[in-house]
Formats: structure tokens, C-alpha cells, sequence
């Protein structure tokens, strides 16, 4: 999948306010329930990650992409590589922030509930996103082309049989002065409440709350916040 091709883009992709909101509304809860010893599951660059820092909360980062692993790292931020089944320790609280739970298949997302469950101790906070299904039809879906001098990016997301197919096309410019091109593909799946809120029971987890989130409209939500306990 790619990811470490998306990461190379995202910094021109103009997300700073959705960044800014999303992870308010995730470091709002931590700071109201007063939450510590946090595992960021899919941390990305680690734009969470600096938020827990500044507030002195003890973090951890974790990111299958080794590019956005390397941007964490230069900015000093306690990150790794590593899948989450090869984490030892144990957290007062899991999130995973920005679609991560949307990445991952439906016949997968078991293993990776049991698997976040483990990393977590007796009555932890798991807090995630998912898109709504309004949130891929109507807001994922879509081209968009940015032209630099030195590169350009194409992006082209269709949703079909609730599932997100986004094509990155990158044609960069190289010291001889030609351009390269790269392409790959990520796959996103929908899931809905009532499969999310049967498969966290299942893998030991309760449900304590369902927010509806908007924030890239203000029509419908699309997007959904769970917030979520081990039983």
C-alpha cells in the first residue's frame, strides 16, 4: 500500500486546519479525563505526538510507513516502526487518529482490536475515527492536482462496493532536470456502527460513547468518534 509515497505528498496537501480540529477534539478528551501514557496507533508524522509532548503527557508512537517514522524522529518525538503486535508495553490509553481503523480490512480488524486490546491495561481509553459513509461518498471521493515547480501530484479517490480506492500519481524533479514518476494506490474500507460496535464487543471492549464529528462540512457528519474502554 502507499503510504510512504503519501507521505511525501502530504505536506502540500493543505490539511493543517482538519489536523488542527480533529486532534483538538482527541487531546480535549485526554486532558478532560486526565489521561497518560498514551500509544498513538498510526501516528503518521506525529503531529499528535507533539501535542502530548507539550502537555508532558508520557507517548508513544507507532507507524508501519518508515517515512513518517523518519519525520517523527527528527523532531525528537519517542516513535517507531513497528507493528503493533511487537509492542511490549503496556498503555493507559490507545488512539488511532485520522481514518486508521478505515485502512485496515474487515476481515483483518479483529486481529487488530484483540492486538490493541493486549497493549492496554485493565479499564483503558481506545479512542478512534472512522469516515461515515456520507464522508466517503460525498467528501473522499474526488481529484485533486497540485503543480509546483519542482513536482506535480495527482490524486484520484473512488468509492465503490464501500471501499476507497486512492490512486497517487508524484512526477518529481531530478538533479539532471527530468522528472520521475511514481505511483501507488491505498485502499480504504467503510465500516459501519453497528459492525464496529459488534466487533469491539467481541474482542473485549465496551463501548462508552458514539460521536458524530464534522469536519470537512458542516451537512452531515463524516465522520464518526468512538470512545471505548477494556472490559
Amino acid at each position: 500500500m502507499g503510504l510512504d509515497l503519501y507521505a511525501r505528498i502530504e505536506p502540500f496537501l493543505d490539511f493543517e486546519e482538519e489536523v488542527y480540529l480533529l486532534h483538538k477534539e482527541f487531546l480535549r478528551f485526554v486532558m478532560t479525563n486526565d489521561l497518560d501514557n498514551i500509544i498513538d496507533i498510526g501516528c503518521g508524522q506525529g503531529y499528535f505526538l507533539e501535542n502530548l509532548r507539550i502537555n508532558k503527557k508520557k507517548y508513544f508512537g507507532i507507524d508501519l510507513s518508515i517515512e513518517q517514522i523518519k519525520v517523527c524522529q527528527a523532531k525528537g518525538l519517542n516513535a517507531q516502526a513497528i507493528a503493533l503486535k511487537d509492542v511490549k508495553e503496556k498503555f493507559d490509553c490507545a488512539t488511532a487518529i485520522f481514518d486508521v481503523l478505515n485502512y485496515i480490512s474487515k476481515e483483518e480488524l479483529k486481529t487488530f482490536l484483540k492486538e490493541t486490546n493486549e497493549v492496554l491495561t485493565q479499564g483503558a481509553y481506545f479512542i478512534f475515527d472512522v469516515n461515515s459513509y456520507f464522508g466517503f461518498e460525498e467528501v473522499a471521493q474526488g481529484t485533486i492536482t497540485i503543480d509546483l515547480e519542482d513536482k506535480f501530484i495527482a490524486i484520484d479517490a473512488n468509492f465503490e462496493d464501500e471501499k476507497l480506492q486512492t490512486d497517487i500519481t508524484l512526477f518529481e524533479e531530478q538533479e539532471n532536470g527530468l522528472f520521475r514518476k511514481e505511483q501507488d494506490s491505498i485502499i480504504q474500507e467503510y465500516h459501519s456502527k453497528e459492525f464496529l460496535t459488534k466487533i469491539l464487543k467481541e474482542t473485549n471492549f465496551e463501548v462508552v460513547d458514539i460521536k458524530e464529528f464534522n469536519l470537512h462540512t458542516d451537512e452531515i457528519a463524516d465522520k464518526l468518534i468512538f470512545i471505548c474502554k477494556k472490559m
